[in-house]
């Protein structure tokens, strides 16, 4: 008797019960691994200050020149070579 008077008495499985119950809990524990994925991967993920930026071909060469592994001439004719 008291059982019908609790609004908080509601049975077993009422929460997940009913002709919808098994797709809402499909779709509730679908959210939950989505956002354990969405996590892992947004915390794997190299933040923006750390990702190294690319040189540039005119960059390489320019190094390549300073280590003196080209000479001035080698330097201007690919230096050309690239530009154009």
């Amino acid at each position: 008797m008291w059982n019908s008077f609790c609004p908080w008495w509601w049975g077993p499985g009422m929460f997940f019960g009913g002709p919808w119950g098994m797709l809402m809990m499909f779709v509730f524990w679908a959210l939950v691994i989505y956002g354990i994925f969405y996590l892992i991967s947004h915390l794997a993920r190299p933040s923006s200050e750390i990702v190294r930026k690319e040189e540039t071909s005119i960059e390489i060469l320019k190094k390549r020149y300073a280590r003196g592994e080209i000479d001035a001439e080698e330097f201007a004719k690919r230096k050309k070579d690239l530009e154009s």
